[in-house]
């Protein structure tokens, strides 16, 4: 019961805004420190838009996906952000990415059979490796944690110069994994942080977008660790 109150309350702060301490990654107006990906594989979706505070993005046109990079480059850090995916709409955030997109990602794959909260290796095959690295990459389990209809907080940490990422779903991890090596392609401990939409066929039946969905971001902000 004390356990269940404290979630509540880290969810309720969190909530609210930007937590103590964090730098926010948005002027809430404007895609200013951002760009678009011209040589991703899942495209070049020029719909990224920043409105009243939310960053969101769909498929334009439908199929054509896409990241949205930071145009600094970071190493250690935690960062803090609220989301809220349509279902049907398979996404991430990519973590010491390159500007191809070669990153580790924090999934946002918010369709049937999807994870939220794990971890995958974006063009890095050999983080998914079977057997590679040590502690929980993904939780099946996340939608335990998970608010439908309503934004949701995450949390994620990257230290190390080989990879330490930890992922936390409204105060509660679903992920704790430390590769085996750094699988990193940017040739060291730093990349770009970016927001991803991912391509998709329209015409399949197990399409990776839906129809008209979006993404959508809000209170992304980053506290930079030594």
């Amino acid at each position: 019961m004390r356990c269940s109150a404290l979630v509540l309350l880290y969810t309720a702060c969190f909530a609210q805004g930007i937590p103590a301490g964090f730098t926010p990654l948005f002027d809430g107006k404007t895609l200013a420190g951002w760009v678009i990906s011209e040589v991703n594989h899942h495209g070049n979706t020029k719909a990224w838009k920043m409105e009243n505070g939310v960053v969101s993005v769909t498929q334009d046109p439908p199929g054509n996906g896409g990241i949205l990079l930071t145009n600094q480059e970071y190493g250690n850090f935690e960062l803090s952000l609220e989301v809220k995916p349509d279902f049907g709409c398979d996404g991430g955030v990519f973590l010491r990415s390159t500007v191809k997109g070669e990153a580790y990602q924090v999934m946002l794959d918010y369709l049937e059979g999807g994870v939220m909260g794990g971890i995958y290796g974006e063009r890095i095959p050999d983080v998914n490796a079977p057997g590679n690295g040590t502690g929980m990459r993904l939780d099946r389990d996340w939608a335990r944690f998970w608010k439908k209809d309503d934004w949701n907080h995450l949390r994620i940490r990257i230290t190390g110069e080989i990879p330490h990422i930890e992922v936390w779903i409204n105060g509660n991890q679903t992920a704790d994994f430390t590769d085996s090596q750094n699988h990193g392609k940017t040739g060291t401990a730093r990349g770009h942080i970016a927001l991803q939409a991912h391509r998709s066929n329209p015409a399949a039946k197990n399409s990776r977008w839906v129809p008209g969905g979006f993404h959508r971001f809000r209170n992304i902000a980053i506290r930079e660790l030594l």
